[in-house]
């Protein structure tokens, strides 16, 4: 029999197993530092899509101490990217630099992010913008260390739509795009609905007398003698009565030439896009900048590795409605420009506070670009119709494939 002196020492030991435990699935030991890398398809400056992923991950190193980034910047195929696939750079990064996390940033990047997962299954894997991990979409594939995170921008870009059409004085609105796949076409779908509807709902007029085109780049920056010129696309815009363009590429050209173009008299205005500052020094031609917030996605991404509850999953993260540029909460966000007029600045408030009690411009009637019906009189979208969004919309200037 033991004395009951031993069973006192025997039940504290347990105890402090039990409490020790339950510390280790709360983060890592006192010192333990948590590496991930991150594989940027633009530079980290970029003021752009790159950016507001480096930005992210400096979010997690100031929110949960032990955390550190490492970065490539340029990872692609091609003239000015780099010599080694994403999954090549990606193995560097957790074999020989410590990384128990990588984030592939860019749909570019999907076949890669998917062979890096299947290759180093003890590695944790997110790969923004793609749907391997979506169980419900054209594309799943079961891999349990790969998540998808995504921010749902459609709502950014029917509010930059909506500030486009506010402001236009010609009625004629450019969309500077990157290359053509489902994630470009309902980004620009979106930005054309939230047009269309501000200028009858608000401005009264007939959708007739609305120009909306959209012109492709290539790529999601200028790649000299692959790509067509960003710069030299804006000013086409801007030369033709195009006097405000949206941007959905990964660099602020539109705004650079829009600053350009007013200061030689022509007014005109730019959206940008991707990152929260991107208005930053071109602030009197900029009507507003919809962007991402991948911070506390990333960072509960990490905690939930350090906690033990981490599950594959595909997160199609919204806006914050209560306050969409909350840094801690919104996925995505507005900005407003200082050329944003006072009126149509309330305008804007209005329709975001529409957004955000239910209003859905994924609403039938509304037909592709060829004609065919995408949706009936009174039908809303399913998530998947959207992501899937095989043509551009009725209405919409541009090439579809």
């Amino acid at each position: 029999m033991f004395s009951k002196r031993v069973w006192l020492v025997v039940s504290m030991l347990l105890i402090l197993a039990l409490l020790l435990s339950a510390c280790a699935k709360t983060g890592p030991a006192a010192g333990e530092k948590f590496t991930f890398g991150m594989l940027l398809i633009g530079p980290a400056n970029d003021m752009g899509w790159s950016q507001a992923h480096y930005d992210g991950g400096l979010y997690v190193q100031e929110k949960l101490p032990g955390t550190e980034m490492i970065y490539l910047e340029n990872v692609f195929q091609g003239p000015g990217g780099q010599v080694q696939t994403g999954a090549e750079l990606a193995t560097d990064m957790a074999t020989n630099k410590g990384a128990k996390l990588v984030i592939f940033n860019s749909d570019d990047m999907k076949d890669n992010a998917i062979k890096f997962a299947q290759e180093h299954p003890d590695i944790y894997v997110i790969h923004a913008s793609g749907d391997t991990a979506w169980k419900e979409g054209k594309n799943y594939i079961d891999l349990p260390n790969l998540k998808n995170i995504m921010g749902e921008m459609e709502y950014g870009k029917m509010i930059a739509g909506c500030a486009a059409a506010l402001t236009t004085q010609t009625g004629k609105i450019g969309f500077l795009g990157p290359l053509i796949n489902e994630e470009t076409r309902r980004f620009a779908a979106s930005a054309y609905l939230g047009a269309k509807y501000c200028w009858t709902e608000y401005l009264g007029k007939d959708p007739a007398d609305l120009e909306f085109k959209v012109t492709w780049i290539g790529f999601w920056f200028n790649i000299p003698g692959t790509t067509l010129d960003p710069t030299q696309v804006a000013d086409d815009f801007y030369n033709t009565g195009y006097d405000v363009v949206i941007s959905s590429i990964d660099t602020t050209e539109a705004l650079t030439e829009a600053k350009k173009f007013t200061a030689d008299g022509k007014q005109v205005w730019a959206i940008p896009y991707d990152y929260a500052k991107a208005c930053e020094g071109a602030d009197d031609v900029c009507l507003g900048v919809e962007y991402f917030n991948w911070g506390p996605a990333y960072l509960a991404a990490i905690k939930s590795i350090q906690d033990g509850t981490w599950k594959s999953s595909f997160d199609l993260n919204g806006p914050d409605w209560s306050d969409i540029n909350n840094p801690d909460t919104s996925a995505v966000g507005f900005n407003k420009g200082g050329a944003l007029s006072e009126e149509n600045s309330a305008l804007i408030d209005k329709f975001i506070g529409e957004l955000g009690s239910g209003l859905n411009l994924w609403t039938g009637p509304i037909n592709l670009q060829d004609g065919t019906q995408y949706l009936a009189d009174g039908v809303a979208a399913t998530k998947q119709e959207i992501w899937y969004l095989p043509q551009l919309l009725e209405g919409m200037e541009g090439q579809s494939e």
